[in-house]
């Protein structure tokens, strides 16, 4: 791999115009939305309202290529260890592949068996009395599972509620447990050491929590994903279903981290989850460059962050059940690819992660999409939508024309707000309203400035037929991908966290001075407040 500012399509890339016009490239090709919409495993993707043309996306191809992305990719899939700081192959992609007992998917015999296993259990929770499942984990082992749930609501077992406690504070675990009859609850405990300290102080107080409540039987009532089998025996857990090194933790939902989807969806829509996933990375593996979809969003990203110079991007899902698709993804990108050294230690002189923010739409056309429109930074929006609702339950009579008429409204708010970032609007235009709210002491003029809009804001609209576990599986394995392209460029290791362990190294240390009050040898700021919370 050659790093990107060390090939010549770097230099090049930097020399594009960047002055693009939306309506002048729409205007001189009929054709672009058709010509820039790409699908794969059942995704539609419409890139035609970015700042590029085709001589843009050619110079980012030659990027691509110069950099080995292909050659990168495709030693990821076969199992090379390009986690090179930690040693170890990347083979999220490995949990989602069919396995026909051929012996042509990696480690096919393991992942099957432990699949297997996990589904099993998953079956045997389902046709349990249980009512309730609280998982507790954070980070990857939380922000999957959670999302996943919440996405396909519709297709939870009926009469099962799910429950995810992540947070230290213990006002997280502690709105949950008046909730739950210790009876019917099950509790899981997901961490692949079993020594994360968030994790273990949750567990350690459901299980006096379940105690106090008169239970007995541990074994029944908690279960661990996680490779230290003989931590969870010493906690009394008795079903425990392990993973290996080569599954990140934000990459993880594919494996046993998924147990709270499979309890939820069942086993049958689990593997529905998993080939979508499998049908993105095979398109993603096979797909020629001008048609591969993770790469052209991840040749995207590189493009608005190092020529464009925009630093955040927003997600806004326009569904209910994708809420927090958005704090997922920041997990997903800014841990992968928040890094400021290559793979050689070396320092980068370019900008490499964006800020990944958003809310579910319509909120957020109430919250943040002034500044999308008339702010002074530019921040490219990918919108989601989806074509067919499906609810919990069968809508009857004037419920669900009610409901028909709320989707149409959500799709055109989705669309119209798209295309107003697009299009803006014209001082002109804006001094021939007259606008009802208006305070008619100010002059026209200076109105029209306040309600010109400069328009010529990219997006991306990514539609899905239906939010199902096939198409879920999907989107989120084409972020994963797309991810492991612009890390790919810019010669990055998309797979280690370094950073987040710095803070656990400190939280450690000062936990004692919080009993003992020693501040020696730290810094007045922390002295300070750790005196004070003391108090």
């Amino acid at each position: 791999m050659t790093r990107c500012d060390r090939t010549p399509a770097w230099g090049q890339m930097l020399a594009l115009p960047r002055a693009l016009r939306l309506d002048s490239l729409f205007a001189s090709d009929p054709a672009r939305a058709q010509r820039y919409t790409l699908e794969a495993a059942g995704l539609r993707v419409d890139l035609s309202k970015n700042l590029w043309d085709d001589a843009t996306r050619d110079v980012l191809l030659s990027l691509a290529a110069q950099s080995g992305v292909l050659e990168r990719r495709d030693a990821m899939l076969s199992g090379a260890p390009i986690n090179a700081t930690e040693g170890r192959a990347v083979l999220h992609s490995a949990l989602r592949a069919p396995h026909d007992g051929s012996g042509a998917a990696l480690f096919g015999g393991e992942v099957q068996a432990a699949l297997d296993a996990m589904l099993a259990f998953a079956e045997q929770v389902r046709a349990d009395a249980f009512t309730d499942i609280v998982h507790i984990g954070i980070g990857g082992s939380d922000l999957g599972p959670a999302m996943a749930v919440q996405a396909l609501q519709p297709f939870v077992k009926s009469g099962l509620r799910l429950h995810f406690v992540s947070n230290v504070d213990g006002h997280d675990l502690a709105a949950v447990l008046p909730q739950l009859d210790a009876k019917t609850t099950l509790f899981i405990v997901a961490s692949k050491t079993f020594t994360t300290q968030e994790t273990l102080a949750n567990a350690e107080a459901a299980k006096a929590w379940f105690a106090a409540q008169g239970g007995t039987d541990i074994a029944r009532h908690f279960a661990a994903t996680s490779s230290a089998r003989d931590k969870a025996a010493a906690f009394g857990i008795r079903n425990t279903f392990g993973f290996w090194d080569w599954v990140g933790g934000r990459y993880s939902i594919w494996s046993v981290i998924g147990l709270p989807l499979a309890i939820a969806v069942g086993s049958q829509a689990f593997r529905e989850f998993l080939a979508g996933a499998h049908e993105l990375d095979r398109h993603f593996a096979t797909a020629v460059p001008e048609a591969n979809l993770p790469l052209q969003l991840g040749l995207l990203d590189v493009w608005y962050r190092n020529a464009l110079g925009f630093s955040s991007r927003s997600v806004a899902p326009y569904h209910q059940g994708l809420r927090r698709f958005p704090a997922y993804l920041q997990q997903l990108e800014m841990e992968s690819n928040g890094k400021c050294v290559d793979m050689d230690g070396e320092p980068l002189a370019y900008a490499t992660s964006p800020v990944v923010w958003g809310e579910a739409g319509t909120n957020g056309q109430h919250a943040y999409f002034q500044m999308l429109h008339q702010g002074t930074d530019v921040v490219p929006v990918e919108f989601l939508a989806v074509r067919k609702p499906r609810y919990g339950f069968a809508p009857q009579g004037a419920l669900a024309g009610l409901l028909k008429e709320q989707h149409r409204k959500l799709l055109a708010n989705c669309l119209a707000q798209a295309q107003a970032l697009m299009q803006g609007k014209r001082f002109d235009e804006a001094l021939a309203e007259k606008p009802p709210t208006a305070n008619p002491a100010l002059a026209a003029e200076a109105l029209a400035r306040h309600r010109s809009f400069p328009g010529n804001r990219p997006s991306t609209l990514i539609l899905l037929d239906e939010l199902n576990p096939r198409t879920l599986g999907a989107l989120i394995a084409l972020y994963e991908q797309r991810v492991f392209v612009s890390g790919a460029i810019w010669g990055i290791n998309s797979f280690d966290q370094w950073g987040v362990e710095l803070g656990k190294q400190l939280c450690n240390a000062l936990l004692p001075r919080l009993e003992s009050g020693d501040a020696s040898g730290l810094d007045g700021s922390t002295a300070a407040a750790l005196a004070w919370l003391r108090t």
